[in-house]
């Protein structure tokens, strides 16, 4: 198997506007590693007979595991490896449940040359509905001499 070639993006790469994406169908698998990774086993998670009793009336992701798509974007795609992922603000707006396809999308929204670090509005959708939205602020590697 051939080993991908890292492609790290500087500064003068970026512009204001591009965009990159991620998009993955949450499966029960997902849901119960990331509990045992984090050791975030609320049973809204992971047990059908007490999420039911919820206002969700079923199991729903963990709200991070969706945010961990954003931190897919930005270290494998925009910017990228190299990248340093310095802050994240979050909303969760809507449930991701077992099954559902999350569309992952984040945008430049400012570049800051100097200090070479760029905002980006982070965005997760199932379907139409936006479930998480933020900010990210993020650092880029140097231009090579």
């Amino acid at each position: 198997m051939a080993q991908n070639t890292i492609v790290e993006k500087t500064i003068s790469d970026l512009t204001v506007g591009q965009e990159a994406s991620f998009a993955k169908s949450v499966t029960q698998a997902d849901i119960v590693a990331f509990a045992e990774v984090t050791g975030d086993d609320n049973p809204l998670h992971l047990n059908a007979e007490y999420a039911a009793t919820t206002p969700f009336k079923s199991r729903i992701a963990h709200g991070m595991l969706s945010a961990g798509f954003i931190s897919a974007v930005i270290g494998t795609k925009l910017p990228g490896p190299g990248s340093i992922y310095m802050s994240q603000s979050l909303k969760f707006k809507a449930p991701v449940r077992i099954g559902d396809r999350v569309d992952t999308v984040c945008t430049i929204i400012g570049i800051d040359p100097v200090k070479r670090r760029v905002t980006l509005s982070t965005t997760c959708k199932v379907g139409d509905t936006i479930v998480v939205e933020g900010e990210a602020l993020v650092m880029v590697p140097a231009a090579k001499a």
